[in-house]
């Protein structure tokens, strides 16, 4: 019964630092993803404003200007690559992970009740044994019966 206890105790503070430290990591990676993202809405600001500066200036210029405009476009088109691969590979697994662990937490309180149950009913079938040691096959076929309803 203490290897029990002991058991369930890790498991439940498994359960606990997994929830806090996933939880915080999901956190943080949407903020980057985020981050990330503006840093792309940014750079396609730049991108036309390179443009525009470029309709202004003679063609040499204007040919240099619309180049680098374009390489740099390229660029954010990886960076917006990166944000849904992001998205699609770290942050949503890490949201099922909080689902996971919601269930996980309920499992183990399932667990916790069913084996406070078990000893109750074992304190009060040792109390019944000391009241009357004659009953000892009543109390066995009691027993038995309990365990095949509980199982069930």
């Amino acid at each position: 019964l203490m290897n029990k206890t002991i058991g369930t105790r890790q498991i439940r503070d498994a359960v606990t630092n997994v929830e806090k430290h996933f939880g915080e990591l999901c956190q943080i990676f949407a903020a980057y993803v985020r981050k990330t993202a503006r840093l792309r809405d940014k750079a396609d600001l730049l991108v036309n404003e390179i443009h525009a500066y470029a309709a202004t200036e003679t063609p040499n210029l204007k040919l240099g200007l619309k180049s680098f405009a374009d390489e740099f476009a390229k660029l954010q088109d990886y960076r917006q690559a990166e944000v849904e691969r992001l998205e699609a590979k770290v942050v949503e697994p890490l949201k099922y992970y909080g689902t996971i662990v919601k269930l996980k937490r309920e499992d183990l309180k399932m667990t916790l009740t069913a084996k406070n149950r078990e000893a109750k009913q074992l304190t009060q079938l040792e109390k019944t044994r000391q009241r009357n040691p004659s009953d000892r096959h009543i109390i066995v076929s009691f027993v038995s019966i309990e365990n095949v309803f509980t199982s069930c």
